[in-house]
């Protein structure tokens, strides 16, 4: 007799991409096998996303069409985990009678159990699973790492940031930090499996440590996974400009194995605006910290994330951000129009731009960004990178794809290589041909 099989499709952020790469290990540890084709699977899962309102849509859309799985191939349950189900979990029941299953984001690790009662008959579908979104993983918890020669290390789950416009504290509970030992043994882990690029991921790195006895710093823990062996790259993703600290830059500029790289999320740079969306820091904060960080870690690449339209944005005010975009220079960057949700201190808030409004702006914003993003890739010709090779383009010209260390993975572009026998997860030197925007063409350079 045949295994059952599952198929899990994950939505959204890293840190949803973890909890499906959890859900996928314990299945596999309860006897099931995981497919990557859900025509072929008993159980399909649709790990969903529900920050904003794009988001919410694509979930939506997302099981429908693997509802037709169930309809018509060989599917015989729907699951739907993460952050839709928890919160919506009661509503979807209603709404959605093909699924079988919702699991909220503290209870997935539960699926095995889960799918086990329905199928014994114990529980009448549609079950609604969705408790106290207070779930912390550990080391001890499996996964099934689906990355090519990277992977994400969670340090902490939630938020207790409390921004205007964000539902994530309401979906994933309060920030808290997992210990350095844990995180520790499970880098050694993933490093002993393969990986070589290490990304942290947190709804806020730099506040990791807070939580816990003897208040760690995100400093210390960059160096001691710095001494894990088999790690080459380590890349920090979501830190909070504010909290990012000298002692935190130094470390980033000594160790070779810290990615000169910082996602730093800082949302807008209108003073009025930032109180509104109750961030912690000033714009004068904001610039500071940007210069400080260019002058310790001397070649850093910078990402960032940007909110237009934010209720009571005034034409002056998102001038001011535009301003800001031309003369901070981001290496890459990403703008969100904002998305009023339910439950958020800015949903009732006066002065709601209109949407065709707020697609203008993000436009204007990408226009300058893209023209910045231009210069800083034909800049970087004729220089030598390190590039990991991830796998094969597909491109005759151009048939190897691989990521340099001013590029994360899925948000920023990638490096094209011509020509060497290379093999997948090797880091090899290439000289920067061309540029292409966000893209970067390459041939591997002479030793």
């Amino acid at each position: 007799m045949s295994k059952k099989s599952a198929y899990i499709l994950s939505l959204g952020c890293p840190k949803n991409l973890v909890d499906s790469e959890v859900m996928s290990a314990l299945l596999a540890r309860s006897g099931w096998s995981v497919t990557g084709r859900p025509d072929r699977a008993d159980v399909i899962v649709v790990n969903t996303c529900a920050f904003i309102l794009p988001a919410k849509e694509e979930s939506v859309e997302a099981i429908l069409r693997m509802a037709a799985f169930k309809k018509k191939g060989r599917c015989r349950r729907l699951v739907v985990a993460g952050c839709l189900s928890q919160r919506y979990g009661a509503e979807l029941a209603r709404e959605l009678p093909e699924v079988d299953l919702f699991l909220g984001t503290g209870d997935f690790p539960d699926i095995p159990a889960q799918l086990e009662r329905i199928d014994a008959g114990r529980g009448k579908a549609p079950l609604v699973r969705v408790s106290e979104p207070l779930y912390l993983m550990d080391a001890a918890v499996p996964r099934a790492v689906s990355t090519p020669f990277y992977g994400y290390l969670k340090i902490a789950e939630g938020c207790s940031n409390r921004c205007a416009y964000c539902v994530i504290p309401s979906i994933r509970g309060p920030f808290r930090s997992r210990p350095m030992d844990d995180l520790a043994a499970e880098a050694e882990r993933l490093a002993a499996g393969g990986t070589r690029e290490m990304i942290l991921i947190a709804q806020d790195t730099t506040a990791w440590g807070r939580d816990l006895k003897g208040r760690p710093t995100l400093n210390g823990l960059l160096k001691r996974l710095c001494a894990v062996e088999g790690l080459r790259w380590i890349r920090i993703l979501y830190a909070y400009p504010r909290s990012i600290t000298a002692e935190l830059l130094a470390t980033m500029a000594a160790e070779k194995k810290v990615c000169r790289y910082l996602d730093i999320p800082v949302q807008h740079i209108s003073d009025r605006i930032l109180k509104a969306m109750n961030r912690k820091g000033t714009s004068a904060c904001i610039r500071r910290r940007i210069a400080e960080i260019r002058e310790a870690v001397p070649g850093v690449a910078l990402r960032t994330s940007l909110i237009v339209g934010f209720p009571g944005e005034t034409e002056e005010q998102f001038e001011e951000l535009l301003d800001f975009v031309r003369e901070s220079r981001f290496e890459s960057l990403g703008v969100f129009p904002y998305s009023p949700e339910e439950g958020t201190a800015a949903e009732g808030m006066p002065g709601q731009v209109p949407d065709g409004e707020k697609a203008r702006r993000q436009a204007l914003i990408m226009e300058a960004q893209a023209a910045i993003a231009d210069e800083i890739g034909l800049a970087r010709i004729g220089s030598v990178e390190e590039v990991l090779i991830e796998g094969t383009s597909g491109r005759k010209d151009f048939p190897w794809r691989g990521r340099t260390r001013f590029q994360a993975p899925e948000i920023d572009g990638i490096t094209y290589v011509r020509n060497g026998a290379l093999v997948p997860g090797e880091f090899v030197r290439c000289r920067i041909t061309a540029a292409a925007l966000y893209d970067l063409y390459a041939e591997k350079a002479d030793d």
